[in-house]
């Protein structure tokens, strides 16, 4: 009998903040896949909200506790390059992709063309935003808790609790 491959997604994206949308999204990955990367960006020309270590720290937090459930295996990385390559460094066959709307769907489809050819191996799963989270986004988060709005509906209690200490720290610190 044939030994099953292992099946290795990676999820990326800046997860500044981790959102409800992201739970949902690796939640129903980790039915998917044995094992799941969730590949955070680092981009040197952003400053980024948190730092990679509290965005690690918070996915693992709150993500690892329904791997665990699942019986699925959850890990953080970090990745500057090209997603078809972070895939490649992690052993990964599938990208997953969550998708919100009519407009992620235009840009992530030719996303996976250019990833088709620079990796063949690799394919592109999108999942769809749940109906609850379709208009939640990071930036949105940022935004409203930069302006002193509540984004207690909008990302896990944790992830609230780290925004608002680091925007009370940038305002103690000006």
């Amino acid at each position: 009998m044939a030994a099953t491959k292992k099946r290795i997604g990676i999820y990326p994206g800046t997860f500044d903040p981790m959102t409800n949308g992201h739970i949902d999204i690796i939640r129903r990955a980790l039915t998917l896949v044995d094992h799941l990367v969730v590949a955070i960006g680092i981009n040197a020309t952003k400053t980024p909200m948190l730092t990679f270590e509290e965005r690690a720290a918070l996915i693992e937090a709150e993500a690892g506790p329904v791997a665990k459930k699942l019986g699925s295996k959850i890990s953080t990385a970090s990745f500057s390059g090209l997603v078809v390559d972070a895939a490649d460094a992690h052993g990964a066959n599938v990208i997953i992709r969550g998708l919100r709307g009519a407009v992620d769907y235009e840009y992530e489809v030719q996303m996976v063309g250019m990833n088709r050819v620079m990796n063949p191996q690799v394919e592109t799963v999108f999942l769809t935003a749940s109906p609850e989270t379709q208009f939640i986004s990071s930036t949105l988060v940022r935004q409203i808790a930069s302006m002193g709005g509540d984004i207690s509906p909008f990302v896990p209690k944790r992830v609230e609790k780290k925004v608002l200490a680091r925007l009370a720290s940038v305002s103690r610190n000006k």
